[in-house]
């Protein structure tokens, strides 16, 4: 089978897979440069590389691969290691390059105001796939996302039952109203979402967990969740929002955010009164 086909089988389906290739060859080795194997997510492989040990750990390395999302070059030296030849040495030395093969990242916008409108061409420009729901059928429309791959025009209860998001899903709520907020976030913060993210300020923000954890969701579930969302770069259009949103996926997808703050300061704060909590720019509902 073509190794290019299968790739973009790979992509088409929504799964993972990690691409092995030779790129450096010194010496007498059981293949050739510029090799390729395929490594697909249920550990099938297409191609190879030249069989043997050398295989067996680029194999176990495009595992890792596909869990880091990053790559990993490996430099194997058959003159030192007979193993790598099954005990006939070949003694050269060979460099591979390993990579991993991901779906197109998946962002669900609740909401269809100004906000996602800005938010839809920004985070398509930047290769999210989008989907766009909303419970008007007056903004929910193909007009104003014309980047979306599908646009849904429905009560928002009906609209997540037939929504499973997976890891490579990212989840914004910025509806027109708290309660609409409210029961998204109930839902997507239950999913296996990578990234859940709710528009408003601190002060709405804890009012809606508590609510929440009144209900009996756990306080940890909303560890996760990004709220305010976005980064603080001062915006205030939604065109500003737009980029301060994408900005913060794009950190969760390239695994830039991991000492950002997020929801963690909802445990220390949850108990202490908002007095002097300032809302930020974006707190205004469509």
């Amino acid at each position: 089978m073509d190794i290019y086909e299968q790739i973009v089988e790979l992509r088409r389906e929504r799964r993972r897979g990690a691409v092995a290739t030779i790129v450096n060859v010194r010496g007498s080795i059981p293949s050739f440069r510029t090799a390729k194997m395929l490594v697909r997510d249920d550990g099938s492989i297409v191609g190879t590389i030249g069989g043997g040990c050398v295989e067996a750990d680029v194999w176990q390395a495009a595992r890792e691969v596909m869990e880091s999302e990053r790559p990993q070059t490996l430099i194997f030296d058959l003159n030192q290691d007979p193993r790598y030849d099954t005990g006939l040495v070949c003694g050269g030395t060979l460099e591979v390059f390993i990579e991993p093969v991901l779906p197109q990242p998946l962002l669900y916008i609740f909401g269809a105001g100004h906000v996602s409108a800005s938010l839809s061409k920004v985070a398509a420009n930047v290769g999210f796939e989008l989907i766009i729901h909303d419970d008007r059928t007056s903004y929910a429309t193909k007009e104003r996302f014309p980047e979306a791959r599908e646009i849904h025009a429905l009560d928002f209860d009906e609209a997540i039952r037939k929504i499973e998001p997976n890891e490579n899903s990212y989840i914004v709520i910025v509806t027109r109203g708290h309660r609409d907020d409210m029961r998204i976030l109930r839902w997507a913060v239950q999913t296996r979402a990578r990234y859940v993210g709710m528009i408003g300020s601190r002060r709405k923000v804890i009012e809606i967990f508590k609510t929440l954890q009144k209900e009996g969701l756990p306080e940890h579930l909303f560890d996760r969740v990004h709220a305010p969302i976005g980064f603080d770069i001062g915006a205030i259009t939604p065109e500003e929002i737009a980029v301060a949103i994408t900005a913060e996926l794009i950190s969760i997808r390239r695994h830039a955010a991991g000492n950002l703050p997020h929801m963690s300061w909802f445990r220390s704060r949850n108990s202490q009164p908002e007095t002097n909590d300032p809302a930020p720019a974006v707190d205004e509902h469509e």
